[in-house]
């Protein structure tokens, strides 16, 4: 809490993580359009090389902090030679950024500026990375994330305090709240809660294996969440149908499938055993 700030961006993290992302974005169409309407001689008297960039294999998005597939694939620079450079390109959520998993990795802000110049937003017609860094934006990007870098304290409904901060996701992403919040949590607390995303075989697999490594600090001890209706669903329970009524061996006594959704919750202990820390369920 506050619930209103919370679903209104808090201190807009999320837009600054959307502007360093679309910058990108917009100096890449720029270069392209420029060494398609000038030779070499122009560029270089601007003290630009030509990159070359192959519209094939630019691997960037634009960056928008809405659910809107009708844009995830799009054409764009259609218009003259000062319109930008005509080609395929899309959106996906600003979570889902790389921008948004380098401010959840960066321990400060010259981590933050080198991890985003390593950005490859596409490739030359040669074969070779074209990075931030290549179109000279990166410091620009971390510019926009000076404030972003900071953690949000915010409290829980039972007034305890805690930090908000980064959400890439887990699917594609690291899914752990920042390196930056963690530390600041260790250093003002006696003991610090963290979660990650999505059970033992990818968030604490990401979280001890990416998250631990890139900011030193180790787990005293690991909490499992399962529920009941979890456990049943991976003992063979009908699927769950959004919008529908649950099947009623969700919401009755059903030994026999919770026992056999037991052998996915042992897997996911046998994980987390491997990094030599006792999971308490």
């Amino acid at each position: 809490v506050p619930l209103t700030a919370l679903s209104l961006g808090l201190t807009g993290d999320i837009d600054a993580i959307t502007n360093a992302n679309n910058l990108a974005m917009v100096a890449l169409n720029a270069r392209m359009q420029h060494e398609r309407n000038h030779d070499d001689a122009w560029l270089a008297e601007r003290g630009l090389k030509r990159l070359d960039v192959d519209p094939a294999r630019i691997q960037f998005r634009w960056a928008i902090d809405f659910c809107a597939q009708g844009l995830r694939n799009i054409e764009m620079g259609r218009g003259g030679k000062l319109d930008g450079f005509t080609c395929e390109s899309g959106f996906y959520i600003s979570v889902a950024s790389e921008v948004m998993a380098i401010l959840a990795m960066s321990p400060d802000l010259a981590d933050l500026r080198t991890r985003l110049g390593r950005i490859v937003v596409a490739y030359s017609k040669a074969g070779k990375p074209v990075t931030t860094r290549d179109l000279e934006v990166d410091g620009a990007m971390c510019a926009l994330l000076v404030r972003a870098l900071k953690p949000t304290l915010m409290q829980s409904l039972e007034g305890q305090p805690m930090f908000v901060h980064a959400g890439p996701f887990a699917n594609i992403a690291i899914g752990q709240n920042s390196v930056v919040a963690d530390k600041l949590a260790c250093a003002l607390a006696d003991y610090v809660v963290t979660e990650s995303g999505f059970a033992s075989d990818m968030g604490f697999e990401k979280f001890w294996n990416i998250k631990c490594r890139c900011s030193g600090l180790k787990p005293d001890a690991v909490v499992l969440v399962a529920t009941v209706r979890a456990l049943k669903a991976h003992g063979g329970a009908p699927a769950v149908k959004a919008g529908l009524p649950l099947d009623p061996v969700y919401t009755h006594e059903n030994l026999e499938l919770l026992e056999k959704g037991c052998a996915n919750l042992r897997a996911h202990i046998d994980i987390i055993r491997k990094s030599g820390v006792k999971p308490i369920v």
